[in-house]
């Protein structure tokens, strides 16, 4: 399973105004080639008159899917500028759509640059990044007798509660990062004096809002 990453919370859309000409940017997760191209074509076929739909997409655990299209802009100055503003933000599994509107104004080579790159930075901060951090998920099986104490002390801790379930034994799932597994599993042990059963039962990933 791959280690922690960063990519878009989800959807994100935002617009600038350069030079009278727009840039409407639609940015979203595409954890494979086919949903940032099934993306892409529903964006273009939203905006079927714009003069540009150019697009960009890294996907993979080890960026192994980049793709940029500029669509009718000069070769290098719309969809590589987006790209590399994915790549610059440590982003993965993020696909992006910058469509114009023509202005009527040129922006030359270095204006397409810079304008399809704030475009795509716009619609980051629109989408808002996360981070996916990879949990191991601890489920303490434990008598009845101990489930007040456990579940206000796990509650009241670092460690996310995920589900309690009621069955023979009172089962109580909690998340851990990889490096504190031993560390919750002494805390458990010493709070119910030994009395707890403890066992590794799946991996998840959990998101953080980084901005």
């Amino acid at each position: 399973m791959r280690k922690d990453y960063k990519t878009v919370q989800g959807y994100g859309e935002s617009e600038i105004v350069i030079q009278k000409s727009r840039f409407i940017t639609y940015i979203n997760r595409a954890e494979s080639e086919e949903e940032a191209q099934d993306f892409i074509n529903n964006i273009k076929e939203k905006h079927k008159s714009a003069n540009h739909n150019c697009s960009a997409y890294i996907i993979g655990e080890h960026d192994n899917i980049q793709k940029a299209n500029d669509d009718g802009e000069p070769s290098g100055t719309a969809g590589v500028p987006m790209l590399e503003v994915l790549k610059k933000q440590g982003l993965k599994d993020t696909v992006v759509v910058v469509t114009r509107y023509f202005g009527g104004i040129k922006l030359g080579g270095g204006g397409l640059i810079r304008a399809y790159g704030k475009a795509t930075t716009e619609g980051i901060d629109a989408a808002k990044v996360i981070e996916r951090k990879q949990h191991h998920i601890l489920k303490v099986s434990i008598d009845y007798t101990w489930l007040g104490k456990v579940e206000n002390e796990v509650r009241n801790s670092v460690y996310p509660l995920k589900e309690i379930n009621y069955a023979e034994l009172v089962e109580v799932l909690v998340y851990t990062k990889a490096d504190e597994e031993h560390a919750f599993t002494s805390w458990i042990a010493e709070m119910t004096n030994g009395q707890a059963q403890i066992e590794l039962v799946d991996k998840e990933f959990l998101e953080f809002v980084l901005n």
